[in-house]
C-alpha cells in the first residue's frame, strides 16, 4: 500500500515537472529561469535592459540607438508592440516604415543583443488608445480587457498573427533568434483589483493562450501579483527592491525602471536625476534582482496623432539616457553605464543565492554574495537622505554619501558610488540654421456643405469622428428677436457649452469668441462667456478639438469626447434657451484636411496668400514654405515658441501636435537627487511651454525643396517659427579627488597602487566640434552644478592652467585630479574635488 502511495506520488510529480517544462521551456529549451536568473542556452545571466519603441523613432536612426544602448552596457532592448500602428483595419495590416517591427529586431539582433517583446497586446505607454485600434471599439458586444468574448478573440487573433511573424522569421531565441522573453497584457494588477472576477477569469485565460502558443520562451505580467504559473510576475516603477515575485523559483524582474516621467502639454516636464536612478537600480540588485528595464531608455517622439492621455505632449523624452533626439544625456547615460560595468563585475557573485545582510549603523547597511568558487561582491548602502555615513566593513572604513550605495566587486575596493558621479556632463544648445517665409491659407469658418450631416441632439465625438480627424464642427442657427433687450443695453447673453474635452473654439456668426481647453487630470471644460449676436439669425459653429484618446483606466473605450451639453444661452427676454436639443449640423475634419493642404499635391490645389496678411495672427489659418535641408548630421527640431496650437508637417509626414501657448503651472523649485522620487519631484520649464521644440527626423528631408505646411488654431506669429539643430553647447566634470572608479579598482587588483589611481576628467564634445574655450575650472571646494558652477571657499588659482594646455582645440581631453596639475594644494586636510565646464563649437 505504502509502496503504491509512493509511485502514484511520483508520477504525479512527473506530470507536474512535465507540464511546468512544457510552459517554461525546460530541459533542451533555449530560454528557462531560476529563482536568480534568466538562463539562456544553460547560462545563467543578470540582464540589464532598456525600452526602445520602434514607432518613437525612424529606421534610419534604429542602429545608431542600438549601438548607443549596446555602448551604455545594455544586454536586451525591450520594445511593446503596437496594435493600432500594425492593423489600422480590421485584418489589413502594416508593417512597414517605423512600423517595420521585424526589421527592428533584426537590427537589436546584428547588434547582438536580446529583445523583450512586450506583445500585450494593450500598450498603455502614453499611446493613443493604449494602443489598441479604434474600430476594435466598435466590435459588437466587445468590452476591453475584460472575460469577454469578442475582446478575447480579437485580442487572440492579433497576439498569435505576431507570434506566428516572430516563429517564421525565427526570431524567438528557440530559433535562434534574440527574443529571450515576451509580455501578455499589461500592468493588469490594478485592473483586476477593480473588476473582481470577471478579470481574474481574463489573466488566467490571458495567461493560458499566450502559453499554448508555445514559443519556446518564458511570458511575463507586469504588475500582476496573481500571475498564473509558469508566467513570471514583474514589478514597474520608480524603486522596486522592496518586490517579491509570487513563487520562490521564478526570477526578481523589473519590468519598468521608471528614468523620468511623459511630458503633458500644460504640466512642467519632469527629469530624475541620475544619482537617484542609479541608487534604485544598485537597491534592486543588492536585494537578489536578476533582470531590470529602463523605461524608457531612449522615448522618442510621438508623431502624428499618435501621443494619447489625452493631452500627452509630442516629445516622449521621458528624461531618458537617450535623449528624443537619440543624442546621449550626461551625465545620466554614462553614470549609468559605469554602474553597469560595476553590476557586471559582481555578477559571478550575484548569481550565487541570497546575500547575508549586515547593520553598518542606524541607516546603513551591507549586502554580501559569496560563491562557492571564492567571487564576493558587497554592496555598502546608506538610506539617511541628509548626512554622511562613515562605515566599517571587513577591516576597512568606507565613507558613504546620503542616499548612495557603494559598489564592492571584491568585498574590498569601491568601484563605484551611485551618489558620486564620474561621468562628463553636457548643457545642450538648440542653434538656427533656417528661418522661413510664409503663405497662408484662411480655413473655412465651419459652414454647410456636401460633407455636413445635420440631427437633433449633440453627438459624442469619437463615435462621430472614429478619430480620423481631430476636429468636428457642431454648427446650429440661434434667431434672435429684434425686441430682446440686450440689443439695446450692451451687454452681451453668455452662452454656456459644457464639453466632455478637449478643446474649444467658439465662432460666432464666423467671428472668434472664444477659446477654453481642459487637462490631462480635468479633461471636460466649461466655456461661459457673453457672445455678441445681432437680431436676425445667428450662427454659432464650436471646433470641438480631441487632444489624443485615453490610453488608461477601466473601460476607458467608453470615455467620451466633445460637446455633450448642455448648451444654453442666458440672458434673453425668455431667460434661458436650452439648445441641446434643437438640429445640429455637424462637420467631421477641416477643409484644408479634406484637400490634403499638408501633401505636396493637395498644397498646390488651393491659392495662398501671401504678404501682411501672414503676419495678423488669424485664428485657423494654414500656413507653408518651403527649404532646403541644412548641411550636417545633427537632429532638427523646429522652434515652434511663437505658436498657440495646431498641428504640423514636413513633405506630408505629421510631426505631431503642437501647443506652446499651453503654458506649464506648477513648482519648478531646486531638486535635491537623495531622498524618495516621484514624478512631480523634479520638474522644469513651470512659466514656459510645455514643449517649444519638435522633432524633425533628418530622413524625412530632401536636399532642396522640402515643404512645411503647419495648421494654427489660435492665431500664432509663423515669423518666429526656425529649424534649429540640437548639438553641444558645453561639456563639464564634478569630481572629488579620491573618487571610486573601475580603472582604480583594476590597478589596486593588478598591484600597481601609484598616483595613476588618481581620478580623471574626461572632456569630450561631439565628433565635428572642439573644445574653444574653458568657461569655468575649479579644483578646491566649488559649488553649484553644470551651467552655473561658482568658486567655494577653497580655491586653486591654477585650476584653469591645465586644461588650456591639454584641452583648447581638441575634441577630448583628460586631466589628472590631482593638487600637483592645479599649483599645489590649496586646502589641505580637506576632501577636494574638481569642477570645469568646457565649451564645444
Amino acid at each position: 500500500m505504502e509502496m503504491g502511495l509512493k509511485i502514484v506520488m511520483w508520477k504525479v510529480l512527473l506530470m507536474v515537472v512535465a507540464l511546468l517544462c512544457s510552459w517554461v521551456s525546460c530541459g533542451t529549451a533555449s530560454v528557462s529561469y531560476d529563482s536568480k536568473a534568466i538562463i539562456v542556452n544553460g547560462q545563467r545571466r543578470i540582464f540589464i535592459s532598456g525600452s526602445i519603441h520602434y514607432p518613437r523613432s525612424t529606421p534610419e536612426m534604429w542602429p545608431d540607438l542600438i549601438q548607443k544602448a549596446k555602448e551604455g552596457g545594455l544586454d536586451v532592448i525591450q520594445t511593446y508592440v503596437f496594435w493600432n500602428g500594425h492593423e489600422p483595419q480590421p485584418g489589413k495590416y502594416y508593417f512597414e516604415e517605423r512600423y517595420d517591427l521585424v526589421k527592428f529586431i533584426k537590427l537589436v539582433k546584428q547588434a547582438g543583443l536580446y529583445v523583450h517583446l512586450r506583445i500585450g497586446p494593450y500598450a498603455c505607454a502614453e499611446w493613443n488608445f493604449g494602443g489598441f485600434p479604434v474600430w476594435l471599439k466598435y466590435v459588437p458586444g466587445i468590452s476591453f480587457r475584460t472575460d469577454n468574448g469578442p475582446f478575447k478573440a480579437a485580442m487572440q487573433r492579433f497576439t498569435t498573427k505576431i507570434v506566428d511573424m516572430m516563429k517564421a522569421e525565427r526570431l524567438f531565441q528557440s530559433h535562434g533568434g534574440p527574443i529571450i522573453l515576451s509580455q501578455i497584457e499589461n500592468e493588469y494588477g490594478p485592473m483586476e483589483y477593480e473588476l473582481g472576477d470577471p478579470a481574474r477569469a481574463y489573466s488566467e485565460w490571458a495567461a493560458k493562450m499566450a502559453v499554448d502558443l508555445e514559443t519556446g520562451v518564458p511570458w511575463v505580467m507586469c504588475k500582476q501579483d496573481d500571475a498564473p504559473d509558469p508566467i513570471i510576475n514583474t514589478c514597474n516603477g520608480f524603486y522596486c527592491d522592496y518586490f517579491s515575485p509570487n513563487k520562490a523559483y521564478k526570477p526578481k524582474v523589473w519590468t519598468e525602471a521608471w528614468t523620468g516621467w511623459f511630458t503633458e502639454f500644460g504640466g512642467p516636464v519632469p527629469y530624475r536625476p541620475a544619482e537617484d536612478l542609479a541608487f534604485s537600480v544598485a537597491k534592486f540588485f543588492q536585494k537578489g534582482g536578476s533582470f531590470i528595464n529602463y523605461y524608457m531608455y531612449h522615448g522618442g517622439t510621438n508623431f502624428g496623432r499618435t501621443a494619447g492621455g489625452p493631452f500627452i505632449a509630442t516629445s516622449y523624452d521621458y528624461d531618458a539616457p537617450l535623449d528624443e533626439f537619440g543624442l546621449l544625456r550626461q551625465p545620466k547615460w554614462g553614470h549609468l553605464k559605469d554602474l553597469h560595468r560595476a553590476i557586471r563585475l559582481c555578477e559571478p557573485a550575484l548569481l550565487s543565492g541570497d546575500p547575508a545582510v549586515m547593520p553598518l549603523g542606524n541607516n546603513q547597511e551591507a549586502h554580501v554574495f559569496k560563491s562557492k568558487s571564492g567571487a564576493c561582491a558587497a554592496f555598502l548602502a546608506n538610506y539617511d537622505s541628509h548626512s554622511f555615513a562613515k562605515v566599517a566593513f571587513g577591516n576597512m572604513h568606507y565613507n558613504l554619501p546620503p542616499w548612495s550605495i557603494s559598489i564592492l566587486p571584491d568585498c574590498k575596493n569601491t568601484v563605484y558610488n551611485t551618489a558620486r558621479v564620474g561621468a562628463q556632463s553636457a548643457q545642450m544648445k538648440m542653434t538656427p540654421v533656417t528661418q522661413f517665409s510664409w503663405l497662408s491659407y484662411n480655413e473655412e469658418t465651419a459652414s454647410y456643405d456636401d460633407t455636413s450631416f445635420t440631427t437633433v441632439g449633440l453627438l459624442e465625438q469619437i463615435n462621430t469622428t472614429r478619430d480620423v480627424t481631430d476636429y468636428l464642427w457642431y454648427m446650429t442657427d440661434v434667431k434672435i428677436d429684434g425686441d430682446e433687450g440686450f440689443l439695446r443695453s450692451g451687454y452681451y447673453p453668455v452662452l454656456t457649452v459644457l464639453s466632455a474635452g478637449h478643446a474649444l473654439h467658439v465662432f460666432i456668426n464666423g467671428q472668434l469668441s472664444g477659446t477654453v481647453y481642459g487637462s490631462l487630470e480635468y479633461p471636460k471644460l466649461t466655456f461661459n462667456q457673453g457672445v455678441n449676436l445681432r437680431a436676425g439669425v445667428n450662427k454659432i459653429s464650436l471646433l470641438s478639438i480631441a487632444v489624443g484618446l485615453p490610453n488608461i483606466g477601466p473601460h476607458f473605450e467608453t470615455w467620451n469626447a466633445g460637446v455633450l451639453g448642455p448648451v444654453s444661452l442666458n440672458g434673453l427676454n425668455e431667460g434661458r434657451r436650452d439648445l441641446s436639443w434643437q438640429k445640429w449640423s455637424y462637420k467631421i475634419g477641416l477643409e484644408g484636411e479634406g484637400l490634403s493642404l499638408h501633401s505636396l499635391s493637395g498644397s498646390s490645389s488651393v491659392e495662398w496668400i501671401d504678404g501682411y496678411l501672414v503676419s495678423q495672427k488669424q485664428p485657423l489659418t494654414w500656413y507653408k514654405t518651403t527649404f532646403n535641408a541644412p548641411p550636417g548630421n545633427e537632429p532638427l527640431a523646429l522652434d515652434m515658441g511663437s505658436m498657440g496650437k495646431g498641428q504640423v508637417w514636413i513633405n506630408g509626414q505629421s510631426v505631431g501636435r503642437y501647443w506652446p501657448g499651453y503654458k506649464a503651472s506648477g513648482s519648478c523649485s531646486a531638486c535635491n537627487y537623495a531622498g524618495y522620487f516621484d514624478e512631480k519631484k523634479c520638474l522644469s520649464n513651470c512659466g514656459e511651454a510645455s514643449q517649444r521644440w519638435y522633432h524633425v527626423p533628418r530622413s524625412w528631408l530632401n536636399p532642396t525643396g522640402n515643404l512645411l505646411v503647419v495648421f494654427e488654431e489660435w492665431g500664432g506669429d509663423p515669423s518666429g517659427i526656425s529649424l534649429v539643430k540640437r548639438e553641444i553647447q558645453s561639456v563639464c566634470a564634478d569630481i572629488f579627488e579620491w573618487q571610486p572608479t573601475l580603472m582604480n579598482w583594476q590597478m589596486q587588483s593588478s598591484g600597481k597602487v601609484n598616483k595613476a589611481l588618481r581620478p580623471k576628467a574626461h572632456l569630450w564634445c561631439a565628433p565635428d566640434q572642439k573644445i574653444s574655450s574653458i568657461k569655468f575650472a575649479s579644483f578646491g571646494t566649488p559649488e553649484g552644478v553644470c551651467g552655473s558652477f561658482r568658486e567655494g571657499m577653497c580655491h586653486a588659482h591654477h585650476s584653469y592652467d591645465a586644461f588650456e594646455k591639454y584641452c583648447i582645440g581638441q575634441q577630448s581631453c583628460s586631466v589628472t585630479v590631482a593638487p600637483e596639475m592645479f599649483g599645489g594644494d590649496p586646502c589641505p586636510n580637506i576632501m577636494k574635488k574638481l569642477s570645469v565646464e568646457a565649451i564645444c563649437s
